[in-house]
């Protein structure tokens, strides 16, 4: 199975949570019928991104890079790659990557949100995930990141835009 396959696969059988999550769920489905190149960064009309929230729920937080280009703190997350074979595959390397925490684990069921937003690139209709951090992870600072900082759930709003706030009370409702 292609990754093309895999991300309708994946948006075909997600439960979405409500009616916008819904239109999303059925808009990335009709973007991808319509654009056979849809998974990838060279697709101008959008592409599908995948992204992780990093999380400790023992410790109540979240880990936010500071996004380099776009200096917001944001999840983990980015382009799917020609190795990527999954959605969720493709989110936990990001996760990985982009944290320097190794041993990350995807919090079971599938995505948690759905949220498109414009880039400099393109339109990211982004498939977001939850991972699980081990405990005493440390996190490293790749070159896609100013920093990386963890924040508890009750301090995101304060740095980070809607979209995040919205990730994490999801993530938080499903745990």
């Amino acid at each position: 199975m292609s990754l093309y396959e895999n991300a309708e696969q994946v948006l075909q059988r997600w439960p979405a949570p409500d009616g916008e999550q819904e239109r999303l769920r059925l808009a990335y489905g009709e973007h991808l019928a319509a654009h056979p190149d849809g998974m990838w960064k060279a697709c101008r009309n959008g592409h599908i991104t995948a992204s992780a929230l990093v999380i400790d729920p023992a410790g109540g937080r979240v880990l936010l890079t500071l996004h380099r280009k776009l200096r917001m703190w944001l999840q983990m997350g980015g382009h799917c790659e020609p190795q990527d074979t999954t959605l969720p595959g493709a989110a936990l390397r990001e996760a990985m990557e982009e944290s320097g925490i190794p041993g990350l684990t995807l919090l079971p069921g599938g995505p948690v949100l759905l949220d498109r937003h414009r880039t400099p690139c393109a339109w990211h209709l982004d498939v977001q995930y939850a991972a699980l951090a081990p405990d005493g992870a440390v996190e490293a600072i790749s070159e896609e990141s100013l920093d990386l900082r963890w924040f508890d759930y009750d301090d995101v709003a304060a740095v980070a835009d809607e979209s995040v706030v919205r990730l994490v009370a999801r993530t938080r409702a499903l745990l």
